[in-house]
């Protein structure tokens, strides 16, 4: 079973991005706004969330707030 990594923005911590663990945010252009929040396993996300991922490498979910 599959590990994603959560990021949170700080100035937004209302909206989460998944990456495959251990991947980073090198490609992303502000990646020291993020802040590494956890880990999550594919089995707790919703499978059009993983669809997204399986296929872009990455995914943004508004989280509740």
């Amino acid at each position: 079973m599959q590990q994603f990594d959560l990021y949170i923005r700080p100035a937004k911590p209302t909206l989460g991005l998944y990456v495959r663990k251990g991947a980073g945010l090198s490609d992303l252009e502000d990646a020291d706004q993020w802040q590494l929040a956890g880990q999550v396993w594919e089995n707790e996300l919703p499978p059009g969330l993983l669809r997204e991922l399986e296929a872009n490498g990455h995914a943004f979910q508004e989280l509740g707030g």
